[in-house]
């Protein structure tokens, strides 16, 4: 695969600690999906480029995967879920280098099978385009699986619920550029659970100091009904300036009863491993414990703090 058919944009953060979380959770929330015969869809709707270069000009010129992916990458002693999400990433290095990191597009084609199938929303021309390419490029059994739109994934998503198999997890994870974004992501969550209520969301946003993002957070755990599992990895102290991403966070709806423990394990390792200085740290909260019985049922359960262990 060429350098040109790599995003610009989106690869700036290819790799960094925010897709080391989101993508270890994502990994998992797949592997369950994938445990039930029954067939399912992934729905993303900011879905960027799908597979980006390490070695090409946009990526090195940050170079955050190195703090991400890469003090990650020759560990042998990741914990069970950690270790399943490098498997995915090493699938697509298959020389053993780090040269390629795949998005959550394409994290989730490594995951599906005949049956179940991708929609990916993507409104940036360039990047929707680079997407097209890298999903042709993948092979006619990615391609067949695969349907995209260039447009923007907080309306697009409405068309798309229910999807035809009643089983399905939709990532919500906008760049969060534009400050709206984060009321958008309230909004789409409502109007996404009165047309789908028992499908799996998962949310990523970013921890920077801002009020935005604990204002979302707030809002999401006072929705009625709700089951949610809420999960942050925080690597480092906040600028002094205020910029920069020091952690970030993922809030699941209807999160399957793997989730918590796996999770458990994850976390604290991850923190350890990608600490950049002593406020390091995870946390976990939790409306209430997932039942195996009835892992995919909307709760009412009080919100209950599960874990939290700075580092």
């Amino acid at each position: 695969m060429i350098e040109g058919m790599f995003s610009y944009r989106h690869a700036f953060h290819a790799g960094n600690h925010a897709d080391v979380l989101k993508h270890v959770m994502l990994v998992q929330l797949l592997r369950h999906l994938a445990a039930k015969d029954t067939p399912f869809w992934v729905i993303d709707t900011h879905a960027g480029a799908g597979l980006y270069s390490l070695e090409g000009e946009w990526a090195a010129k940050r170079g955050e995967f190195v703090d991400g992916i890469g003090r990650l990458w020759s560990r042998a002693d990741a914990p069970v879920p950690v270790a399943q999400y490098l498997e995915t990433v090493r699938a697509a290095n298959p020389d053993g280098a780090l040269r390629h990191y795949p998005g959550s597009p394409f994290i989730a084609l490594a995951h599906l099978r005949a049956d179940d199938r991708l929609r990916l929303f993507e409104m940036h021309p360039t990047e929707s385009r680079v997407l097209a390419g890298n999903v042709a490029e993948a092979g006619r059994e990615a391609a067949r699986r695969t349907r995209m739109q260039a447009g923007d994934g907080f309306d697009g998503l409405k068309a798309l619920l229910p999807p035809p198999p009643r089983r399905a997890l939709v990532l919500i994870d906008p760049s969060y550029e534009d400050k709206r974004d984060y009321a958008r992501v309230v909004a789409t969550l409502r109007d996404a659970l009165v047309r789908f209520a028992t499908g799996c969301y998962a949310i990523w946003y970013p921890q920077v100091q801002r009020r935005e993002p604990a204002e979302m957070v707030r809002r999401l755990t006072r929705m009625p009904g709700l089951r949610w599992l809420h999960a942050t990895l925080t690597v480092r102290t906040p600028s002094p300036d205020g910029l920069g991403l020091h952690g970030s966070g993922v809030f699941i709806v209807n999160p399957p009863w793997t989730l918590q423990p796996a999770l458990r394990d994850a976390l604290p390792w991850l923190a350890d491993a990608l600490a950049q200085d002593a406020a390091a740290g995870w946390s976990i909260d939790a409306s209430g414990e997932a039942s195996p019985q009835s892992p995919g049922k909307p709760g009412a359960a009080r919100p209950r703090r599960i874990q939290f262990r700075p580092r």
